[in-house]
């Protein structure tokens, strides 16, 4: 029932930006948290940033003061814009989704996007 896509990975060279957009195909007020992971290889994911319902936000320290997650809830997505890209951040990166048990409860992923930066 819950479908998540994401897009606008690519290749960049250090210091430039990427937008990446995750798709819902529920409500977006049915998640009571969404963000996105990143998993680089030989290593293990890690979470890179969350926003809540009520648009409350976290980041990864590595990632603070370049990295910013908004929600579109007109158009039921989730978007991360990453500034000052760092040959560092190359991974696939991931959305995540889950449901408050008010809705059913439930974790979604999407199949992941690749970014990387090149020094």
């Amino acid at each position: 029932q819950v479908q998540l896509v994401e897009s606008g990975g690519g290749l960049v060279q250090a210091g430039g930006s990427l937008r990446l957009s995750c798709a819902a195909s529920g409500r977006l007020f049915s998640f009571n948290l969404m963000g996105w992971y990143r998993q680089a290889p030989g290593k293990q994911r890690e979470l890179v940033a969350i926003i809540s319902s009520d648009d409350g936000t976290n980041y990864a320290d590595s990632v603070k003061g370049r990295f910013t997650i908004s929600r579109d809830n007109a158009k039921n997505t989730v978007n991360l814009q990453m500034n000052d890209l760092k040959p560092e951040d190359t991974a696939v990166y991931s959305c995540n989704a889950r449901r408050g048990p008010l809705f059913g409860g439930g974790v979604y992923w999407g199949q992941g996007t690749q970014v990387t930066v090149s020094s």
